[in-house]
């Protein structure tokens, strides 16, 4: 079965084309590597209201993964996870810990990433979202924690058995 998915990049820079957005093209290619039928690029300002309507639209849409990147740092304009937390059911801590320490290799200002992983529950349809770094190498390295479970998370959102043995 293929999958939905949306990549949503917060970035203020991004959206008014100062800089190219790498890291959300880093995601979308990954995850139609994958075999995720991935939605048109969504590009915002790092305004929380739009990222929250965005998300809620991916959603809506048949998303069943949705991955942000960007504003998951501590500057003033880092809203992502500030608007993506109330629209949890539920956190996935782990995740976004693993995504950290897997960063961590490489520089130590991953530990400086708020990003979330959780459940959108919008009552018909559950989906996961996860708020990857802004960078190309934060979000390979969400990439390559995320990609070996991505299925495995839909499944269970619908309800499938925890068996991962063939």
């Amino acid at each position: 079965m293929t999958y939905r998915a949306a990549v949503i990049t917060c970035s203020d820079r991004a959206a008014a084309d100062v800089y190219e957005d790498r890291s959300g093209k880093v995601l979308r290619d990954g995850l139609t590597e994958l075999g995720f039928e991935v939605s048109d690029p969504v590009i915002l300002p790092d305004e929380a209201d739009q990222i929250a309507l965005a998300i809620a639209r991916a959603v809506d849409e048949g998303a069943r993964i949705v991955l942000t990147t960007g504003g998951t740092g501590i500057g003033p304009r880092d809203v992502t996870v500030e608007a993506t937390r109330p629209m949890l059911a539920y956190e996935i801590p782990g995740i976004a810990e693993a995504v950290r320490a897997a960063g961590l290799s490489a520089t130590p200002l991953s530990s400086l990433s708020r990003g979330l992983a959780g459940v959108i529950d919008r009552g018909d349809q559950r989906s996961f979202i996860f708020n990857a770094p802004g960078s190309r190498g934060g979000a390979r390295d969400a990439l390559a924690v995320l990609a070996p479970v991505l299925v495995h998370i839909v499944e269970q959102l619908d309800g499938a058995d925890h068996d991962l043995t063939p």
